[in-house]
C-alpha cells in the first residue's frame, strides 16, 4: 500500500487543484491513502473525505501549521489549530485530537526549514520527521532528515508536498499491510513499519508546483515566518 501524507488543495493559499481532482489523480496513480495538509485550513480535507466516501481510497484529514519555530504537519487532525503557537503547544493540540505531529522538510531552505535546525529539533518531543519531501529545492535536505531520524530513532513519513494534482504520489510511504483507517496508519508509522519512497521533482517541476500562486498571500506568509524567526532569534543550521 502507498500513502502520500503531504498534499495541498486549492483551499490552501498555495494550492491549485481541487480536492476532487486530487482524489481522482491519486486513485489513477494507485495511491491507497492521502493526507490533505493545507496551510491553516481543513476544509480541503473535509471536502476530499466527502468526495472519496464511496471510493477505494483512504482520506486522512490533516493540516500544516505555522508555529513560532516553523511548520508542523498534523496527521489526523479534524479541527483547526491556529498558527502562531509554540511548537510544543501545537504538538499538544494535535495529540489532543488523536493525531500525530510531524516536522516537514526540516532541513530545506532557511525560510521553509525548521528554525534552529538540528539543535532545536533535538529539544522537542514530536512524533516523527518527514524524511522524504519530493518538492524540496535542496536535495541534501532529505538526506539530512533521514540521518537525523536514524540518529534520534524517530518515526518518519514521506510526501509529495504537491500543490498540483499531477505531482501527487511523487513522495510516499509504503506498507506491507492493509491500512483501513487513520488509526491503522498512525500505528504503522509510530512502530516504523513503513518505507519512504519517491522521486524528487526536478527544478523545473518545483517551480511549476508553485507557479502562479497568490503572490500577496505568499508574501504575507513569508513575512509572518520571518517575523516569528526574528522574534525567536533562531538561526537555521
Amino acid at each position: 500500500m502507498k500513502a502520500d501524507l503531504h498534499i495541498h488543495t486549492n483551499f490552501s493559499y498555495d494550492g491549485f487543484s481541487s480536492p476532487e481532482e486530487i482524489v481522482r489523480v491519486a486513485i489513477e496513480k494507485n495511491i491507497d491513502c492521502i493526507c490533505i495538509t493545507d496551510h491553516g485550513e481543513i476544509r480541503g480535507a473535509v471536502e476530499a473525505m466527502k468526495i472519496a466516501f464511496d471510493k477505494n481510497i483512504l482520506i486522512v484529514p490533516g493540516i500544516e501549521i505555522l508555529t513560532t519555530s516553523g511548520d508542523v504537519l498534523g496527521i489526523n487532525v479534524k479541527k483547526l489549530i491556529p498558527d502562531g503557537l509554540s511548537v510544543e503547544k501545537t504538538v499538544e493540540e494535535i495529540r489532543r485530537q488523536g493525531g500525530i505531529a510531524i516536522i516537514p522538510h526540516p532541513f530545506d531552505r532557511p525560510i521553509t526549514g525548521f528554525w534552529g535546525g538540528k539543535k532545536k529539533l533535538q529539544t522537542i518531543n514530536v512524533d516523527g520527521i518527514e524524511i522524504f519531501n519530493a518538492s524540496v529545492i535542496l536535495k541534501r535536505a532529505n538526506r539530512k532528515a533521514l540521518n537525523f531520524s536514524q540518529e534520534m530513532n524517530l518515526p518518519f513519513t514521506a510526501g509529495s508536498d504537491a500543490h498540483r494534482a499531477k505531482f501527487v504520489g511523487r513522495g510516499h510511504i509504503e506498507f506491507s499491510e492493509n491500512i483501513r483507517s487513520a488509526e491503522d496508519l498512525i500505528e504503522a508509522i509510530i512502530n516504523k513499519r513503513v518505507k519512504a519512497k519517491g522521486k524528487p521533482l526536478s527544478l523545473r517541476e518545483v517551480f511549476e508546483n508553485s507557479a502562479n500562486a497568490d503572490v500577496r498571500k505568499i508574501l504575507g506568509y513569508c513575512r509572518l515566518r520571518l517575523k516569528n524567526r526574528k522574534n525567536n532569534k533562531i538561526i537555521c543550521q
